[in-house]
C-alpha cells in the first residue's frame, strides 16, 4: 500500500487550484488537434467535485445556445493547464445538480461579495 501511496503522489500536481461548489470557473484545456495543440477555454459554474487524491474530478456546467453543457474535468491531468476563478458563489449544497432543472434567471447562483 506504501508503494501504491507514493506513486500517487508523484501523479498529483504541485500547484492544484483552490475553488469551491458554485464558483464560476474558466478552465483552460488542451486540445490535440492532430499534430498541433491549442488552448480552449470553457467557463461555467462548478456544480461537483468528486473523489479525492489522484482520480479527483470536478464537473462544470454552462448554457450554450439554449442547451445545457457539461463537462468533467480531471483535476490532476496534464490537458487541464489552469483553472482560473471568474467569481464566488455562495450556496448551502455539496452538488448543485439542482440546477439542470432550472431555466433562465432561476439557474444563478448567488455571489459571496454583494
Amino acid at each position: 500500500m506504501d508503494a501504491l501511496n507514493l506513486i500517487a503522489q508523484d501523479s498529483l500536481k504541485k500547484e492544484t487550484p483552490v475553488f469551491s461548489i458554485g464558483d464560476t470557473v474558466r478552465v483552460h484545456v488542451r486540445i490535440q488537434d492532430g499534430s498541433k495543440s491549442r488552448i480552449q477555454l470553457f467557463e461555467g459554474i462548478c456544480i461537483a467535485k468528486k473523489h479525492g487524491g489522484v482520480g479527483e474530478t470536478f464537473t462544470v456546467r454552462r448554457v450554450a445556445h439554449g442547451v445545457g453543457v457539461e463537462r468533467v474535468f480531471p483535476l490532476h491531468s496534464p490537458s487541464v493547464h489552469n483553472v482560473e476563478i471568474v467569481r464566488q458563489g455562495k450556496v448551502r449544497r455539496a452538488k448543485l445538480y439542482y440546477l439542470r432543472g432550472k431555466v433562465g434567471k432561476a439557474a444563478k447562483v448567488k455571489s459571496k461579495f454583494n
